[in-house]
Formats: C-alpha cells, sequence, structure tokens
C-alpha cells in the first residue's frame, strides 16, 4: 500500500490535489498504532470544516489493516463524507470468508470500492452493490530498461507464503544454464528457508525499492511463486523493465500474464515452476517474445497514464455521487 501511496504522490493529478493522512504507528507497537488512529480520526474530522470538496480514499487489506482503516473510513461515513475503499492484500478473500460481518459493515459505509483482481471484486460483490465496484489495477510508472544480464530476479519477503522454498527447489531441478544468476532479493525472517547450497543463487537481503527496481532493470527474468497475492507490485515493475515475468496463478496474476505475457504455473508446484524456468532461461527467441506482449499490455492497462485518469474520475464521480 505504502507503494502505491508514493506513487499517487508522485502522480500530477489534474482534477485533485493529493494528501496523505497517516492511520498506522511503528509496526509492533500498540501504543503508537493507537495513536495513529486517533491521529487520523481527527484529520478526517477537521476534513469536514475544511473549504472546498473533499473525498477520503482509505487503502486497506486485511486483519489489523481492516480493523483500523476500516474505522476511519465508517467514522467518516458517519460524517458524511464520500468515501472510496481501495482494497489490497493478498488473504482478503480469505479474510471475507471468515469475517463477512465485519467486511460488509466497513464496505458498505463506503460510496465506492476499487479492487486490484477480479477474485477481489467478486467477493466485493457479495457485500455492495455491483455498480459500486469498480475493478482497477495497480499501476507504476514506465521504466528504464538497461542491456540484460543472465539475471533472474525474485522480489519479496523470503519465506513460504512467496514461494521462496518451491524456487530454490525448482532452480535447482532445471539445472540452471552457465552463466545465468538466481538473485533473491527481500528481508529473511526466518533463516531456515534459506538453502545456501542453491546452485548459481544469491541472496542479497533486504534492498530499498530503487535498488530492487535497479535489479530489474537489467533481469531478463523476473519469478514471483507466491502461494498467496492480490496483484503484486512486483510483477507490473517487471513488466515495465522488460524482464519476462514467471510467476504463479494466484489472485490477479493469471490475468496480467494471460495470452502470452507471462508464463504462469499452478502454486507449490516444484516440476512446472521448473520446466518454466529452463524454458525462458534457454530460449531468447521465447523470452523476448513474452518481453514483446508484456510491453504492450503494460502500456495500455497498466502503466500509470492509463491507470491513474480512471482513478481520478472514479474519485471525482464519488464525490458527485454524494453531492447529487
Amino acid at each position: 500500500m505504502t507503494q502505491v501511496v508514493n506513487a499517487y504522490l508522485a502522480w500530477p493529478f489534474e482534477r485533485c490535489d493529493v494528501e496523505v493522512i497517516e492511520s498506522r504507528g511503528d509496526p509492533g507497537d500498540h501504543v503508537a498504532a493507537a495513536r495513529g488512529l486517533v491521529r487520523a480520526l481527527r484529520a478526517v474530522r477537521r476534513l469536514t470544516t475544511a473549504p472546498g470538496p473533499r473525498v477520503l480514499v482509505v487503502h486497506l487489506s486485511e486483519r489489523g489493516s481492516f480493523l483500523r482503516e476500516g474505522a476511519v473510513l465508517r467514522y467518516a461515513h458517519r460524517l458524511g463524507l464520500p468515501v472510496v475503499a481501495h482494497l489490497h492484500g493478498a488473504d482478503f478473500v480469505a479474510f471475507a470468508a471468515a469475517h463477512p460481518r465485519l467486511v460488509g459493515d466497513v464496505l458498505g459505509a463506503a460510496d465506492h470500492v476499487i479492487a486490484l483482481s477480479h477474485e477481489t471484486a467478486q467477493v466485493v460483490r457479495r457485500f455492495v452493490d455491483a455498480s459500486r465496484v469498480s475493478l482497477v489495477p495497480n499501476a507504476v510508472p514506465p521504466g528504464t530498461p538497461v542491456p540484460k544480464r543472465r539475471t533472474v530476479v525474485f522480489g519479496g519477503v523470503v519465506g513460504h507464503r512467496k514461494g521462496v522454498d518451491v524456487l530454490q527447489a525448482a532452480w535447482r531441478r532445471a539445472g540452471p544454464p552457465a552463466g545465468w544468476q538466481l538473485l533473491v532479493a527481500g528481508p529473511v525472517p526466518d533463516p531456515s528457508v534459506v538453502d545456501p547450497t542453491t546452485p548459481q543463487a544469491r541472496f542479497v537481503g533486504a534492498l530499498d525499492h530503487a535498488d530492487l527496481m535497479a535489479l530489474l532493470d537489467a533481469a531478463a527474468v523476473a519469478v514471483l511463486p507466491s502461494r498467496d497475492e492480490a496483484l503484486p507490485m512486483f510483477v507490473l515493475e517487471a513488466m515495465a523493465r522488460d524482464a519476462c515475468v514467471v510467476a504463479t496463478d494466484v489472485g490477479g496474476m493469471a490475468a496480467v500474464l494471460d495470452d502470452g505475457c507471462g508464463v504462469v504455473v499452478p502454486p507449490a508446484d516444484v516440476d512446472a515452476l521448473a520446466a518454466a524456468l529452463r524454458h525462458v532461461t534457454t530460449d531468447d527467441d521465447v523470452r523476448e517474445s513474452i518481453v514483446a506482449r508484456a510491453r504492450r499490455r503494460f502500456t495500455a492497462t497498466y502503466a500509470a497514464p492509463a491507470v491513474y485518469p480512471r482513478v481520478e474520475d472514479l474519485w471525482l464521480s464519488t464525490r458527485e455521487g454524494a453531492t447529487a
């Protein structure tokens, strides 16, 4: 969510001025979290007396975020502010199934809901009218690809949910060709997940966003073998940088990568992932054709110039609907 909000702040919206209200304290610090929520509620209250029209966009995922940001959303609704709920989170579908009353109460208070994937949008339509639900992907700025190196890059938390165990086994089984290297970037909360004997692999640790993007700029292949996702920015950022994407069929990834825009395999399937990695690292023509199709799709559907005008239209239509 942080990346999405930062991208909003960097984009020159023509009809809206975008400001941020922080609602979260330091992770793990419950006192700071409570103070952050109080500050957010006070800021929302001040919006009711600020000059000019206002729309509150609340970014929320599941678990603690849904409780915290959901409280902000419902408070804004009670104050009469038009509110857009922008959903994130790989586990939202399961969360909604486990907590239908909470999800219904929060989303029912939103004037409009933005979902990242078809799966999430279907779930949301169980709680709110379909006319109030829009499927809008995350967007990223176009990248600046550089001459490609024979690297396969993974970016994310190095753990079970992201499928790093499967990735290492598949990379070993694929028998990586000479000159290719697997680069695994991300924090490692559980060191036992890392197999230091994985051939032609390097675990580079947590990187800031700019350094990870530099790896993707030069990467020939990007891989994300997750067991759960919504619509990960990493995949879109890889497409923006002409990296051939190999990913699992979870969340919205299959819809992003269909029609030959990437290679999609079942989650937790070592053999399928190994075959996909072997295919794109040994056949340059196949890899380049996938990249060309992905570039066209990214430009038309996922690049910031294609997505942000849609988002701005939704914000403004929500305001107009609330005042009609």
